[in-house]
């Protein structure tokens, strides 16, 4: 048999440097201490992000351009690796993302983004042939691709149904498609189309009620919400720091509540999944797998990506999660607001409040959405096209970098927009 530690000496990897571990435990070289940003001015955060003042860059739902913080520690990690030679498998800043998310440590493994953290979820819950499995028909392709593949291979049924605008009918729709044959509902926390907040918590309530597992698609989640994924009840929970975490690309969750773990099979293994093995000529056997969400990452890891996941993880902190998720809500309100003043506009976002948080997606009537994209672009903003579920509309997502001035700028340009159609 070969033991943990000789499993890991085998691989070469062994202890990492005392500078590295101080990189990732000790706030004051990630040049700020907890909270000293809760009284800071939005203006006074804005200077920490090196993103380019030549235009407006509203599209944190694609990507959330990193503060100077995050690089400095992502470069740091690697200058000292490489200086050092100690590279990988570090997982110093895992409780501190657990904590930030308000699980347990062996419930987080850390992936490399929501897609790879949804595919684990659909490969490892048990279904078999005709068990079915609700989707939501503005699901990115990240949730999409992963249940399709598995309908396609193993001959599972999707449900897929269209959302409705307010909580409480998406709560009512939903359960009204549960059938005796439902396993799984697998739906986005916000939808990356018109950014539609699915009452998630009433969701994970109604399907442990009645034996479904909750899968939920959360790229969209950690770093908006003030997220307690234990408070929200939900079975699994994918995510990525490189949108609203304002983390490195490339770095990624997975939350599995513990009690799933067993329930939800490793497809794909590696170095950590298990505590040894033995592979000789005549007898090969492979430990039982960590009793823990680590054996769904696996083989080397980037240090320095780890070490920009909790540089990110500080940088929230030390402005405030409730903070945050409250700027994040009044920069979004406000766009809102100022684009239901055209009657020309026409919102795709929800006017509920409670069912929106950090996106607005919208249509001019008399252009077309890739014209109406370019002429913000020729104006130096950065927008994205929603071409998902048909909806053929410009989405803006705003984060806490952003400010009202800028908001003011851009209804003012779709303003000039509408009148140059009319």
């Amino acid at each position: 048999m070969t033991s943990r530690r000789s499993f890991i000496q085998k691989l070469g990897l062994g202890a990492l440097s005392p500078s590295l571990i101080k990189l990732a435990n000790d706030s004051e070289s990630l040049n700020f201490s907890k909270d000293s940003l809760a009284d800071k001015s939005w203006d006074d955060i804005r200077k920490l992000f090196p993103l380019t003042h030549n235009r407006v860059y509203m599209n944190n739902g694609t990507f959330g351009p990193c503060p100077q913080v995050v690089i400095d520690a992502v470069s740091e990690g690697l200058q000292k690796t490489c200086a050092s030679g100690e590279y990988g498998n570090y997982d110093a800043v895992r409780p501190k993302i657990a904590e930030f998310l308000g699980i347990e440590e062996k419930e987080l493994c850390l992936t490399h983004n929501t897609t790879e953290g949804i595919n684990i979820m659909a490969w490892g819950i048990d279904l078999k042939q005709g068990d079915e499995v609700i989707l939501c028909s503005h699901d990115h392709s990240g949730n999409a691709f992963p249940w399709l593949n598995r309908e396609k291979l193993d001959g599972i049924k999707l449900v897929v149904f269209d959302p409705k605008l307010t909580a409480k009918e998406n709560l009512k729709l939903i359960k009204s498609l549960v059938s005796k044959r439902t396993k799984v509902i697998a739906i986005p926390h916000i939808t990356c189309t018109t950014g539609l907040v699915f009452p998630i918590k009433e969701i994970a309530e109604f399907a442990k009620s009645k034996g479904i597992i909750t899968a939920i698609d959360g790229a969209h989640g950690a770093g908006t919400f003030d997220l307690d994924l234990h408070d929200l009840g939900c079975d699994m929970y994918a995510g990525c720091f490189h949108k609203w975490m304002l983390g490195p690309a490339g770095t990624g969750f997975l939350y599995v509540r513990e009690n799933m773990i067993d329930k939800v099979q490793a497809i794909q293994i590696g170095a950590h999944s298990s505590d040894g093995w033995t592979l000789e000529p005549n007898y090969q056997h492979l430990e039982p797998l960590v009793n823990s969400a680590h054996r769904y990452d696996y083989g080397t890891q980037s240090t320095p990506q780890r070490l920009g996941m909790g540089a990110a993880v500080d940088f929230h902190l030390a402005i405030g999660k409730e903070r945050v998720e409250k700027r994040v809500r009044e920069l979004s309100s406000y766009l809102w607001k100022g684009l239901d003043s055209f009657k020309e506009v026409e919102i795709l976002t929800p006017k509920e409040e409670e069912s929106r948080i950090s996106v607005v997606t919208f249509k001019v009537n008399g252009i077309d959405y890739l014209e109406l994209q370019r002429k913000l672009g020729t104006a130096r903003f950065r927008t994205r096209g929603i071409y998902e579920a048909g909806l053929d509309a410009v989405r803006v997502s705003t984060h806490i970098y952003n400010s009202k001035k800028e908001i003011d700028k851009f209804v003012s340009e779709v303003k000039k927009i509408i009148s140059s159609i009319s």
